[in-house]
């Protein structure tokens, strides 16, 4: 039987709980993917919190992304096959061994991507691409200085750079770890003249 860690009082990660279920039929025009690696996510956490603006009722399952391969297509799918590798995007559920979606809830496994790498991808880079790009506005020749880049968000904030409308800007990234920790000013522009060196 597939297992789902599930949410049955709202509380810290410990409160979840592993459990078995019994795999319900498809609906017409749904998807049953096999989940090989699952995105953890603060969302994730602040929903079984209750402290997220998506309160699902309980029990429910946490998890906003995950990757596998598609198990079962439904009678109405087109363009999905079993054995596709592919990401899904969800509300919550993605911590299972299966997890039923719609379509529109998946995209293709890069090739180059394990499904480790899947499940971690929309959930962070979406949104650095959103704070970046769609709100900041970021242009070449700006500099932009990611504090705690050792979280999903920060880190992937910086991978940005190498897109056409930001491919100028310098990046800089202070992590969390000691052994990863860099002085700002090394990496920043020479033309910011720092008076001293400036350390995470």
């Amino acid at each position: 039987m597939p297992k789902a860690v599930v949410c049955r009082e709202l509380g810290p990660p410990e409160s979840l709980r592993l459990e078995t279920f019994a795999s319900a039929p498809l609906a017409p025009r749904a998807v049953r993917v096999a989940v090989h690696a699952a995105g953890i996510n603060f969302p994730d956490i602040l929903m079984a919190a209750g402290e997220y603006q998506l309160k699902p009722p309980l029990p429910f399952t946490p998890g906003v992304e995950a990757a596998g391969e598609v198990s079962e297509v439904a009678a109405g799918v087109a363009g999905i096959a079993v054995g596709d590798k592919v990401i899904l995007k969800l509300r919550h559920g993605a911590y299972t061994d299966e997890a039923v979606a719609t379509p529109s809830q998946l995209t293709p496994l890069p090739s180059t991507f394990d499904y480790a790498e899947g499940a971690t991808f929309l959930a962070a880079h979406g949104t650095a691409y959103h704070a970046l790009i769609d709100r900041g506005q970021i242009q070449g020749g700006e500099v932009l200085l990611v504090h705690g880049a050792g979280g999903g968000v920060g880190g992937a904030a910086p991978t940005w750079y190498s897109i056409p409308s930001a491919a100028r800007f310098s990046r800089t990234a202070c992590a969390a770890s000691p052994g990863a920790r860099a002085s700002w000013s090394s990496v920043l522009p020479a033309a910011l003249d720092w008076p001293a060196p400036i350390s995470c």
